[in-house]
Formats: structure tokens, C-alpha cells, sequence
């Protein structure tokens, strides 16, 4: 999330984002499924809004960028209204992430975790308490905080930006670390580069988003699990800190290598769970939010959407478990925000709100920032729900039943793979690049899966998938026809 904003213009213009009458029409599609709901915010105010928590009132937190929190009065109302907005707190140091805990309101913001409250019931803060601030900040802009909401456990996961692309100048900057409610701080991982978000899936397992740059061939989705390396190794020195409760520093990855040879070589290195294809699928990933409504925000119920700051967009995730190891496949879900998607949060309700800001970097949203709501329509999409890895090939799960005849067709099936080269300098090009060939494909009686078994998959690979003419049953065609999967390991015959 730290490219130049020079460097985005160019990259802009390079993928013809002025170009917009095809992304339009795919927009009114993707609206007649999910509606984008804007919120006027109040006059002379910027809300660069990069975190949600709803409140035990109705009210829905916000903070910003800029260091303050406001409260949003009736935030599901269809008609959102700029006077909802109340100012309850100021003066934070770039606040990203908030979590509520009793009638505490936790702030994650660059130097601490600071939990707040009003005390006398007027709509202000009044009450501010340090948590922990065990951590550093240099004054480097780059050194960002975000954080999960609390875990089973009671901890915040917190993801600490390094001190520019490459480097660690203060403690735990490229670390994870964990923030109890009683301020108790854990160290868990190193190797984190430029987070962009963190959260939970229907498990409680926590991952983040970590974006392309140094040992980053493109942004990806990371689950954190104590004591694993995450890929960047700029924060190895505070291993020194951390030996106690980590043990000593992971072997040097090798640049120049593919992750998946480096990870057989260092037991330490955890691969990326979900590698987002740069400009294909966005370029700065974002904040992360699970379906946890069971089926009130449609049918993709228990899955992860995650947000794109440069591309203004939401992406969505399906994830399995394969050899102990997450992995699984991405999609995209829905675009046309209007500013660069930052927080994400999910309602019990059934909502996503999106909170977005430019910080001139620049956005295909080309407003300044922005505060959204997504809310279902009721209408199901066809699209593909799940893309599973089997030992041979894949297995597809629709939302709708197909047509048969043409999920029958191979030709309607196009699987190209590629990787990233795993090396310090800063992001990579797709290479390694394979085309993989569909010898047969199976639909099940319910035409909701196909199976396909594929000659040419490639290990450490994402799995480039197109369906051409697949239709559902009326002739309905796929919203998003195109799907990513990233096969680390290979399932069990």
C-alpha cells in the first residue's frame, strides 16, 4: 500500500482504468445482487474511514486516518443522512482498527492500543487508558498498525508495518504481535511487510493482508499461526527480544527462489494462503471481513471478502484446509466503490461497510474518501461458490444449478498457472508460466458441481481458471466467470 502515487498514475493509465465503459456495465450487473449505499458525511469533515465497530446502542464507530472516532447514529438505515454523524473521540495517532470489549472501546492507532469510553453518557470519550504500547514507531510514515478483533482467548492480533519496504528500525516493526484485554503482549510472528488488514475466518483463525513488494511478489492473503515466518525477513533482529518465547531466527530465505522451495527448506516460513494476481485482481489489498450471517448476506455464507484500495473494489475468498496448510481460491465480487477500499466490516445483519481513502495514493474510486454500506438485494447470482482442489484436478460448487451441456464441454474450461519469484527486490512478474488441460468434466445430478481433472497441475502455482460459455439452466450467465486458485499442496488420492 505504500507504491508512490506517481507510480499509480502510471499503473493506472498502463491498465486503461480510464477505460471504464466495459467496468460499468459489469457494475450494473454486480448491483442488481448487492447495493452500493454512500453516506453524506458532515460539511468540512474528512472521514478517511479505516474501522468499524458496531456498538451495544446500534451505533456504528468509525475512525479515521486523521485521528478521530465518530459515531453513526442508525447506520442501517436505507437512507443515510450526514447528521447521524457525532464526533466521539480526537487526537488519536492514525487509528485503523477498533474492537469493543465489555463497555470499553479498543483503538488500535500507531504507537499503542488504547481503550476508551464516556463515562458520563454524553456521546464523548472522556475515559482514555494505554493497553500496551510495547512496540516502536520511528516517525516513518510507513509504519502502520491494524488489528482483529479479540480472539477466544481475549487477544487483539495485531500486524506492525516495517519502517519503510525493506527495514525494522524500531522493535517489532515486519512482526505480528498479540495485545491481551489486560495489556499482556505476546510476540507470535515475524515477517510481516505492509499489512493492509486482519481478521478472522468462521474458525477463529486469524489471517492478514500483505502487500506486493520485497520478498511479496504480489499481495496475498497470510494466515498467522505462532512462531511462523511470514516471508519478509527486515524485522529478524528482534528476535533478540523475542528468543524466549520464539525461539532463535528462521534460516535466510534465498532470493531469487519460489516460496515453495524456500518453505521445504525452512520449517518456519508459512506460504501465502491466497495470492491475489497483481492488477488482476488489485494491487493493494486491504481489509478483511468473514460471513458470519449464515446466509443473510447471500449465498456465500462463512467466506472471506477482502478490500483493494488501488482498484476500489471487494474481493471474495474460499478457503480449505489441505495438508494441515490453508489455501484456496479468490474472486472478483463486486466494484464501483468510491474511493480506495481501507476497513471492511460485516454486520450481524447481514451488511458490509467499507470505508475508503485516496491518502494520494489514488484509487479508481476517485473520491478523496468515502463511507459505503453493501447491503443484498435477496437476488442470488450465479456464480462459482467454491473452487476446491482435488488430487487430480478441481472440483467447482455453483450458487445455481447449470446448464448441463455446456458444464459438459471442455473447451468451455481455460486453467493457465503462473508463480511469483520469491526475492528481495521489490514485487515480481507473473513467471513459470504453464498451461494446464481439462481431460474431463463431471456434473453432479444436482448440476450445482462439475468436476475437472486436470493434466499439468503445478505446485506452488496459482491456478488461472476461465469459463467461456458455462450457463446456468435458463441460460443465465456467470457474473464472474473467472476464479484463482493457489495450489500449495496437493490433497490426498
Amino acid at each position: 500500500m505504500n507504491i508512490p502515487f506517481i507510480h499509480r498514475v502510471a499503473m493506472a493509465v498502463a491498465l486503461g482504468i480510464g477505460c471504464v465503459s466495459g467496468a460499468s456495465a459489469q457494475q450494473s450487473r454486480e448491483s442488481d445482487y448487492y447495493r452500493i449505499v454512500r453516506f453524506p458525511t458532515p460539511e468540512d469533515q474528512v472521514l478517511e474511514a479505516c474501522g468499524f465497530q458496531m456498538m451495544p446502542d446500534g451505533k456504528m464507530a468509525v475512525c479515521t486516518r486523521r485521528g478521530d472516532i465518530w459515531m453513526i447514529d442508525q447506520p442501517l438505515a436505507e437512507k443515510p443522512e450526514s447528521k447521524a454523524f457525532s464526533l466521539f473521540a480526537q487526537g488519536l495517532h492514525e487509528p485503523l482498527s477498533l474492537a469493543l470489549r465489555d463497555d470499553w472501546l479498543y483503538v488500535t492507532h500507531r504507537p499503542e492500543v488504547t481503550k476508551i469510553r464516556d463515562t458520563d453518557g454524553d456521546g464523548v470519550a472522556d475515559e482514555f487508558v494505554t493497553v500496551s504500547d510495547k512496540w516502536g514507531i520511528s516517525g516513518d510514515y510507513h509504519e502502520y498498525a491494524f488489528a482483529s478483533k479479540f480472539d477466544a482467548e481475549d487477544n487483539l492480533w495485531l500486524v506492525l508495518c516495517l519502517t519503510g519496504s525493506f527495514g525494522s528500525d524500531v522493535p517489532y516493526r515486519g512482526w505480528s504481535v498479540r495485545v491481551g484485554a489486560d495489556g499482556k503482549f505476546m510476540p507470535t510472528a515475524s515477517g510481516v511487510r505492509s499489512p493492509g488488514g486482519v481478521g478472522s475466518n468462521l474458525a477463529g483463525d486469524i489471517f492478514y493482508t500483505d502487500n506486493q513488494g520485497p520478498w511479496n511478489g504480489t499481495c496475498g492473503l497470510k494466515h498467522l499461526v505462532p512462531g511462523t515466518f511470514q516471508g519478509h525477513p527486515g524485522g529478524f533482529k528482534w528476535y533478540e527480544l523475542a528468543e524466549s518465547v520464539l525461539g532463535k531466527k528462521p534460516t535466510e530465505p534465498q532470493s531469487g527462489s519460489r516460496i515453495m522451495t524456500e518453505a521445504a527448506k525452512i520449517p518456519e516460513l508459512q506460504p501465502t494462503s491466497v495470492l491475489f494476481p497483481y492488477s488482476k485482481m488489485g494491487q493493494s489489498a486491504s481489509g478483511i471481513a468473514c460471513d458470519t450471517t449464515d446466509g443473510k448476506f447471500g449465498p456465500f455464507a462463512g467466506q472471506l471478502f477482502v478490500g483493494d484500495q488501488t482498484h476500489s473494489t471487494l474481493m471474495r475468498v474460499y478457503l480449505e484446509k489441505v495438508q494441515g496448510h490453508y489455501q484456496g481460491a479468490c474472486f472478483p465480487f463486486l466494484s464501483g466503490f468510491a474511493s480506495g477500499n481501507v476497513g471492511v466490516e460485516m454486520t450481524d445483519n447481514g451488511s458490509i461497510f467499507v470505508g475508503g481513502t485516496s491518502r494520494g495514493w489514488g484509487s479508481r474510486g476517485g473520491a478523496d474518501f468515502a463511507i459505503e454500506r453493501v447491503d443484498w438485494t435477496g437476488k442470488v447470482p450465479l456464480e462459482i461458490k467454491e473452487m476446491r482442489a482435488m488430487h487430480d484436478g478441481f472440483e467447482l460448487v455453483f450458487t445455481k444449478p447449470l446448464n448441463p451441456e455446456s458444464a459438459g464441454k471442455l473447451e468451455n474450461y481455460s486453467l493457465k498457472t503462473f508463480t511469483y519469484i520469491y526475492q528481495s527486490d521489490y514485487g515480481s512478474p507473473e513467471v513459470d508460466h504453464t498451461t494446464a488441460t481439462v481431460k474431463s468434466a463431471t456434473i453432479s445430478d444436482d448440476h450445482l458441481r462439475v468436476r475437472l481433472v486436470v493434466d499439468g497441475l503445478q505446485i506452488g502455482h496459482v491456478h488461472h481458471l476461465e469459463l467461456k460459455d458455462v450457463v446456468g439452466v435458463d441460460g443465465e450467465q456467470i457474473l464472474h466467470p473467472v476464479g484463482y486458485y493457489t495450489l500449495n499442496y496437493l490433497p490426498s488420492p
